[in-house]
């Protein structure tokens, strides 16, 4: 599946997800050292500017590692209760690091990128929805290696977000928050083409056959997409497009169409001014009673209450 392709949907599921690239701290160490401790966000990035390092990590389904970190891979913790980092060269007795909340730009700026073994840290913050996307499509541990042709854009980004972070010139804040977007964007890009993904939503971008009809779904989800419609797209009979489809992205073709809905329904809820029968009619349903219905079983709360409890927590 072409690089076009692939950001197109993933655009598409950024924007309503809301998907927000944090980076939030950094080392710089010469010598043997180790970083320990409980993982406190869902969804945690590492990615390491220089030297080496391995990384081992726990968490629902079991352990992930040891893996080793080469200099601009980057890797994803998917709800791991904890990790362990480890590197440096030389003997010794290792020294025991702990990120601060924020960049040490004094300390990053004194860096040695040939003798120091360097790290930014982040995490990806999402929608409540976009966490249960994410959360579902990903293993415990996604490494993305720099080296493989699939990540030839990943390194130049890490490099960027160790310049803005170590350089303290204005508006370096701003210029970090949008390279770690990016930086999600292109590891997810790059593990598409490197890894065989996971049944669900991440597979379902990279299956060519199927493309056709995903656009579909995702460029007019209101139209009444029927299963014919769809597998004709995709230049399939009904009954291979519907195995494929179900096979890669662990769903029917029409329940994830509703799926995708109701990810656009939650987004649009955000807005005061949006009335929830026009919402409901762009949407594809019926009546306004139809679509509360299809809501209130794939969210748990009607669409009004859902909207008040967003108010609610503002």
């Amino acid at each position: 599946m072409s690089d076009v392709a692939v950001a197109d949907v993933l655009s598409d599921v950024f924007d309503v997800v809301e998907v927000r690239g944090m980076m939030t701290g950094g080392f710089a160490v010469r010598g043997p050292w180790v970083s320990r401790g409980t993982v406190s966000r869902p969804l945690k990035l590492v990615a390491l500017v220089a030297g080496s390092a391995r990384i081992t990590v726990d968490g629902p389904g079991g352990p992930y590692g040891p893996v080793e970190l080469a200099a601009g891979d980057v890797a994803l913790l998917n709800h791991r209760t904890w990790v362990d980092m480890r590197g440096g060269r030389g003997g010794g007795t290792p020294v025991e690091l702990i990120p601060g909340a924020s960049f040490d730009a004094m300390a990053l700026a004194e860096a040695d990128l040939v003798t120091d073994d360097v790290l930014v840290g982040g995490e990806v913050r999402v929608s409540p929805a976009g966490l249960t996307l994410l959360s579902t499509a990903l293993p415990g541990l996604v490494h993305v290696h720099a080296a493989t042709p699939a990540a030839s854009r990943l390194g130049g980004i890490v490099e960027r977000l160790f310049d803005e972070a170590s350089g303290g010139r204005l508006g370096s804040g701003f210029a970090i928050r949008q390279n770690g977007q990016l930086l999600l964007l292109e590891m997810l890009r790059a593990y598409l083409e490197q890894e065989e993904t996971p049944v669900g939503w991440l597979r379902l971008l990279a299956d060519e056959p199927l493309r056709p009809a995903l656009r579909l779904m995702h460029e007019q989800p209101g139209q009444a997409w029927g299963l014919a419609e769809l597998a004709r797209a995709a230049g399939m009979s009904r009954t291979s497009f519907a195995e494929r489809f179900r096979t890669t992205a662990g769903t029917p073709p029409l329940t994830y169409l509703s799926r995708w809905r109701m990810l656009l329904a939650q987004r649009a809820l955000r807005d005061p001014d949006v009335r929830v029968g026009s919402l409901a009619a762009e949407l594809g349903y019926s009546s306004e009673s139809a679509f509360s219905t299809a809501f209130k079983r794939a969210v748990g709360e009607s669409p009004l209450h859902y909207r008040r409890r967003l108010r609610a927590t503002a």
